[in-house]
């Protein structure tokens, strides 16, 4: 299931949601309750290797998949850590 980031335009806060591609994420912002205040973010591209043939193998393209993202995992696990919800 997809990732994507949401910021509130009320509190500026930014939610990561987990939900279909044809769904839309249309709850209150969890921090300041404003309805209809959340707006999607740009996600960040997938990286994915051009140089790449089919005599490769999979494991191979895995590793440098994840060499080449390695910074976007870093990023988004950190922004994992801040993400804070209300108990509810």
């Amino acid at each position: 299931m997809p990732r994507y980031k949401y910021q509130c335009e009320s509190c500026d806060k930014v939610v990561i949601v987990l939900h279909s591609i044809n769904d839309d994420y249309a709850t209150p912002c969890v921090f300041c309750g404003i309805e209809g205040s959340m707006k999607k973010l740009l996600s960040t591209p997938m990286y994915m290797v051009e140089d790449s043939t089919a005599d490769d193998a999979v494991g191979d393209i895995t590793k440098e998949y994840i060499e080449a993202n390695r910074e976007i995992l870093k990023q988004q696990k950190e922004e994992a850590k801040e993400f804070t919800h209300e108990p509810t």
